[in-house]
């Protein structure tokens, strides 16, 4: 392959400033001296193929698209997310943020090779309405799924859909608290959200929900920060949380509940717990759907469902209390199960090697035994 040494020092230096790193951090880092990274960065000297692998490793990218003429990295992608927000994320969020990325590559890669099918779901905006934009939206994507035929249903697994429609969905620990998710427009990877894993389950679920309306409605935007306070003025994050709300609380479904003004705590609790969503999500639902007062949505709004009574959909109640633990840090480090068991399939089918697989699951291989036992999956030596 042919290397425009030019086009990757920028490459090298662009990612080196977004995560806010010295030649002397990158150096200590990779053992290379700083002044040969600063020779590479200015595309004066041709890299060994030991330094790309190692820079490759580090910037958590993939190797190919570094050196490819047309990149395929999210560069430009992340620039525009840090010249809007770049004082919203730390250091240590930037390298979140840039794993997250690599996750979401390595999951589209392994989908093509494994030959899975991705459906395909549209939906153009119409009016210029943009709360409305986004109940016709969940709507749309609610029959799509089928949700709306007969009895009208509520979408439990909605991680399940939004990746059957091609939607790479990862959660991290953020420093920030005020992030609640992020949507980026891959250049290959397509739509990669990720959401705050220190959000509670339920938020976190309309989370991935409410980037799901930006990956539909704002793929021009090419990355978009959800925040956690108030965006007064916002139009499209207006859209996204009534997308997410319409989606998760049906309007269907909340007109035919029983009378909510009569509702107990235990009541809404209940409810709310039907839904899998806060008590203030489902009294703004409410309000929205024009079946309780003002007055009533706030005080259900008001009541709060126990931390005990939420169950993350990926920590099974068969898991002994060492597995949870160990479960709960592979989840902190974005390792879903859907990414997990993608990752275990195309090592087992010899489409990638144990080294690749240690790669793809942010490990070293004296730790994929461990992991393996964990996700009941089995790894081929010596391949």
């Amino acid at each position: 392959m042919r290397v425009d040494l030019e086009k990757l020092g920028l490459r090298l230096r662009t990612y080196r400033e977004q995560l806010q790193e010295t030649l002397s951090e990158v150096s200590d880092a990779t053992g290379i001296p700083g002044e040969r990274l600063a020779a590479l960065e200015s595309g004066s000297i041709r890299p060994s193929g030991d330094e790309i692998l190692i820079l490759a490793d580090h910037w958590a990218c993939d190797v190919e698209a570094l050196l490819a003429a047309d990149g395929g990295q999210p560069i430009n992608e992340t620039e525009i997310l840090y010249r809007r927000h770049g004082r919203d994320f730390s250091k240590e969020d930037r390298r979140v943020v840039q794993e997250f990325l690599f996750l979401c590559e390595m999951e589209a890669s392994l989908i093509r090779e494994l030959g899975r099918n991705i459906r395909t779901f549209s939906h153009k905006p119409t009016g210029s309405h943009y709360k409305a934009q986004g109940e016709r939206g969940a709507l749309a994507l609610r029959r799509f799924f089928e949700y709306e035929s007969g009895a009208p249903r509520v979408a439990m697994d909605i991680y399940r859909d939004f990746r059957s429609i091609g939607a790479h969905i990862f959660r991290r620990h953020l420093l920030n608290s005020n992030i609640s998710g992020l949507f980026i427009s891959h250049p290959t990877a397509g739509a990669c959200l990720l959401v705050n894993y220190d959000e509670d389950v339920y938020r976190q679920r309309f989370s991935v929900a409410h980037e799901m309306a930006h990956a539909i409605f704002d793929q021009s935007e090419r990355a978009v920060v959800s925040f956690t306070s108030s965006q007064q003025g916002n139009f499209k994050e207006y859209r996204a949380n009534r997308f997410a709300s319409c989606y998760l609380i049906p309007p269907s479904i909340v007109k035919n509940l029983p009378d909510p003004a009569r509702w107990s705590e235990t009541d809404a609790r209940h409810w709310a717990n039907r839904f899998k969503v806060s008590c203030t999500a489902l009294g703004i639902a409410l309000r929205e759907a024009r079946v309780v007062s003002p007055s009533v949505s706030k005080r259900i709004q008001g009541f709060r469902v126990p931390a005990e009574a939420k169950v993350d959909p990926e920590l099974s109640s068969d898991l002994s209390v060492r597995a949870a633990a160990r479960k709960r840090e592979l989840l902190a480090r974005g390792l879903s199960d859907f990414y997990a068991n993608v990752c275990f399939e195309a090592h087992e089918r010899g489409l990638i090697s144990i080294g690749r697989l240690a790669e793809a699951l942010l490990s070293d291989i004296g730790d994929l035994a461990d992991i393996a036992k964990l996700y009941r999956r089995s790894l081929r030596y010596g391949d």
